[in-house]
């Protein structure tokens, strides 16, 4: 029995079963499809093209040939097709917010929060799409002037995830676009149509045809990463997902020299000092680790809390856990939905028997739901130690695992004993302790006493084996763009 009835829209036109290349709405040359299914029932949503490398190379001539005036547009003229995209982004959010509950499962909360974010990177870029500056540099012959420009990278491939398919989709395109680039977006096979949608309105908002193209594909994936990691006309890569597959197109990357922006897995510790208001510990210890079903990369994984407050904080916490609801994402009540499949469920539980079997206990949760075979009950261990695969594997799931520490050295060495170094969180009223140790820490973002890590104007991105270059704000904008020297001899 379906937990839901299958969701309506106001504008039917932005579901589309469709690839997106050289501005029409298309299926692949070899009419395959791949079927994409809603997370909460296992029903069958609708299908996909699955695009091969003959559809990859139509896009990309497409995007070659379409840099060649997109590149010339003026900044503002850029930044007005940037703004109006914003704007349907917000006049449809709520048909948005659907597809993404839809196709990921994530509660409408989380979903309603991601469509904003999404819209965000193109009011951002928007703005700085006008304001791509160079400079003017003294050359130490008196009879040379130098100027130095910023030109666009060129043909870029965008290869997006399957928690955030809004959010990554503009997170990626907007500062692409808004430097004079143009794009082919992989979007991933389990959630295709939210992308879609979002490309939907930026045609309408009059992106021309060419500069954004879309692949949908499954099975295809791994020939079509490779393929755009040969093309000698892409020019830059742009990846979020698994440090495993980021290094996999970094290697494949190095015969055609190009421009990476690779943000990958997180292994976040969360730090809670014995001085930290309780209240804020708590409060941003649960919306980290349990927003969108703790299927993000900068979700809390390892909680660590000093002793004299441990007890009372696992005694806190344990009790917001317990409170939240479960269930289908178009249900306004719930908090937790379903996850993205069975092998993540499968990880859960393989942490959770790891971590029993090494002496945790399980204070809240621990189970499968009766829901679905895609529930997971919200769940917190306590009595971790750093032997179990919870302290070194990424979970990406509702578990919450407590560790215990004594001194502000041991959990700065504890935290950072890790390959990784997304994300990692700081809870303390020390203005001193919360200055040496987010120094200390090896990430790429430190939160401190707050959950919020990233926004559009933030540099997004981490250290270590978490990945290459940032995206968000003046960085990412960077990413997409060449320096050009220029001297000039006075005749």
């Amino acid at each position: 029995m379906s937990l839901h009835k299958p969701p309506t829209l106001a504008d039917k036109g932005l579901f589309i079963e469709k690839a997106y290349i050289a501005g029409h709405w298309q299926n692949s040359q070899s009419c395959r499809t791949f079927q994409v299914f809603d997370p909460a029932t296992n029903e069958i949503i609708g299908e996909c093209p699955e695009c091969s490398v003959a559809d990859l190379e139509r896009a990309v001539s497409a995007a070659s040939t379409a840099l060649d005036f997109w590149r010339q547009y003026s900044g503002r003229e850029r930044s007005l097709i940037l703004r109006q995209w914003y704007e349907l982004i917000l006049e449809n959010k709520d048909d948005i917010a659907t597809l993404i509950v839809w196709e990921n499962g994530k509660s409408y909360a989380d979903a309603a929060g991601e469509v904003l974010f999404a819209a965000s990177f193109l009011d951002w870029y928007s703005e700085e799409a006008a304001r791509i500056y160079g400079d003017i540099i003294p050359h130490s012959n008196r009879d040379i002037s130098v100027h130095v420009s910023k030109e666009p990278v060129g043909v870029c491939a965008l290869i997006t995830p399957w928690n955030y398919p809004a959010a990554m989709v503009t997170r990626k395109a907007a500062p692409a676009l808004a430097a004079g680039c143009t794009v082919i977006i992989k979007t991933d096979g389990l959630t295709p149509y939210t992308a879609n949608a979002i490309v939907k309105l930026g045609e309408r908002a009059g992106v021309p045809s060419g500069v954004v193209n879309v692949i949908t594909a499954l099975e295809d994936t791994p020939r079509l990463g490779l393929a755009i990691c040969k093309s000698e006309a892409i020019r830059k890569v742009s990846f979020t997902g698994s440090t495993r597959v980021g290094k996999i197109l970094a290697e494949n990357s190095g015969s055609t020299l190009k421009k990476l922006s690779l943000e990958l897995g997180g292994n976040a510790p969360f730090i809670v000092y014995d001085d930290a208001n309780m209240d804020t510990a708590v409060a941003c210890c649960l919306k980290s680790k349990f927003k969108s079903s703790g299927q993000t990369c900068v979700c809390a994984n390892r909680i660590y809390v000093q002793d004299a407050i441990f007890d009372a904080f696992v005694s806190r916490l344990a009790g917001e856990i317990a409170n939240l609801q479960l269930g289908s994402g178009f249900n306004k009540q719930v908090d937790i939905g379903p996850l993205i499949s069975q092998q993540a469920v499968a990880k859960v539980e393989e942490h959770i028997h790891d971590a029993v079997s090494k002496g945790a206990r399980v204070v809240v949760g621990g189970t499968r739901s009766h829901l679905g075979p895609q529930f997971f009950e919200p769940t917190l261990l306590a009595g971790l130690d750093d032997d179990m695969k919870v302290a070194s594997e990424e979970t990406f799931g509702p578990l919450a695992g407590i560790f215990r520490f004594s001194t502000e050295i041991e959990v700065i060495r504890r935290a950072n004993n890790t390959k990784v170094g997304l994300a990692a969180y700081i809870m303390t009223n020390d203005l001193g302790r919360a200055q040496r140790t987010s120094e200390q820490l090896r990430t790429g973002m430190v939160a401190i006493n707050t959950a919020i890590i990233s926004d559009a104007p933030v540099p997004f991105g981490g250290v270590k084996d978490s990945g290459l270059g940032r995206e968000g704000g003046k960085y990412g904008l960077e990413e997409y763009l060449e320096l050009k020297a220029v001297m000039t001899a006075k005749i």
